[in-house]
């Protein structure tokens, strides 16, 4: 008799390769809420369905962020203090407070605005990219341009953004040797989090100082009101790295994985080529396809069921967005890539209460990339392997080594 061993989608090994869609392929149609075990520590649910994913993601007092923070792992009590002040921990109606306030910097009208600035830097960091030819395309151009526009809306010193770049890579890729922290905060929980939050404490008080400061959204969050208070140092530098990982580092995996995906089907790159007016539509597909987050994780704050799975109290309840977004009930053909899918209902940016914050501004800086880069080359050509973070929660490449051949 043999014994069928159940399938692992926890460990990051299993995701060196790329994610296992054929596991979870097998699991939407088996076990589409799916028991997980972690070792050392209590396993989660594994929401697998895109309706199921939905369902979790609009129900969030049944769903807590805050309860256990949105990562797998449970964290040390501190720390998870500290996790709860992010807008990303945050259940409402606290989560609104929070929001309520910054929501109008992110409006679609006001980050149209942006659309030249992006474009310079973008031109500039491309530029760059030309002139050495063969480059490392993750760290030496995708990282340069969402570190860039972060700098520039929060008015940040040009020489400190590789630095900031850097620890946003190892708190969100901490399960990659190769991202390990090393720093004055080594040793208190994580690192790199706090490190970075004192950065942006220290930050915050120059800018307090200042007689007259720049009107960027630095000096909006400290000037606004957070539910009857300003925001104090502790919050602005949680509020800070929250900022510097939710849109650095997935914006920077968005579009190195949007170049390896568009090289494996060249028709479709042709067809870009011919007509960049059909980037907004692949941008969208390589959000769908190669969304740069695994999962979220929420923790059920009541006994409760879903798709006829009970769920109790205090279980962790993981939505998985790599997997909803392939749900062969949703789009037709999930395992293609098709830069003319429509509708595209991904849910890479979430939805409902936590819909992410900053969705129009990657998905111009992802636009304005491909079309100055398409315009600017004629030809890439991998210049060695591929090289994907090991991690169960970033869908990221560590290095994407690249010849560029500038157009004439």
């Amino acid at each position: 008799m043999t014994t069928v061993q159940a399938p692992d989608i926890y460990s990051p090994d299993a995701y060196v390769e790329g994610p296992p869609h054929e596991v979870f392929t097998e699991l939407r149609h088996t076990d589409p809420v799916h028991w997980q075990e972690v070792p050392g520590e209590p396993g989660y649910w594994a929401v697998l369905r895109h309706a199921d994913v939905v369902e979790v993601a609009k129900h969030p007092l049944i769903y807590s962020a805050q309860s256990g923070g949105v990562i797998i792992e449970n964290m040390p009590p501190a720390q998870l203090e500290n996790a709860k002040l992010m807008l990303l921990s945050m259940d409402p109606p606290r989560h609104t407070h929070y929001r309520r306030p910054v929501a109008p910097r992110f409006r679609s009208k006001v980050i149209a605005q942006m659309e030249g600035r992006i474009r310079a830097m973008v031109a500039e960091i491309l530029d760059e990219a030309a002139e050495a030819r063969t480059v490392e395309f993750v760290q030496e151009v995708t990282a340069k341009v969402p570190a860039r526009v972060f700098g520039e809306i929060m008015g940040l010193p040009d020489d400190d953004l590789g630095h900031i770049h850097r620890l946003a890579e190892q708190l969100t890729s901490s399960q990659d040797p190769e991202f390990a922290y090393e720093g004055p905060a080594e040793g208190e929980g994580n690192g790199a989090s706090l490190e970075m939050a004192m950065y942006a404490i220290n930050f915050a008080n120059e800018r307090r100082a200042m007689d007259d400061p720049p009107d960027d959204l630095t000096t909006f969050i400290l000037n606004s009101d957070f539910h009857g208070a300003p925001m104090d140092d502790i919050s602005f530098g949680t509020f800070f790295v929250q900022m510097v990982t939710a849109g650095n580092d997935t914006t920077k995996t968005m579009l190195s994985a949007g170049l390896l995906t568009l090289l494996e089907h060249p028709d479709q790159l042709a067809e870009l080529r011919a007509d960049p007016s059909r980037l907004p539509g692949a941008v969208e597909e390589v959000l769908r396809y190669d969304n740069p987050l695994h999962y979220f994780r929420r923790t059920a704050t009541e006994d409760t069921e879903l798709s006829g799975t009970r769920i109790e109290a205090g279980q962790k309840v993981v939505m998985v967005y790599t997997s909803a977004n392939r749900d062969e009930t949703v789009f037709d053909r999930p395992q293609d890539f098709d830069i003319h899918r429509n509708p595209n209902p991904h849910l890479t940016f979430g939805i409902a209460e936590h819909f992410c914050l900053g969705a129009h501004l990657a998905r111009l800086e992802a636009r304005v990339f491909f079309e100055e880069l398409l315009a600017r080359f004629s030809a890439f050509e991998p210049a060695g392997p591929a090289v994907r973070v090991r991690s169960n929660l970033n869908n990221a490449y560590r290095a994407v080594p690249m010849t560029l051949t500038p157009r004439h």
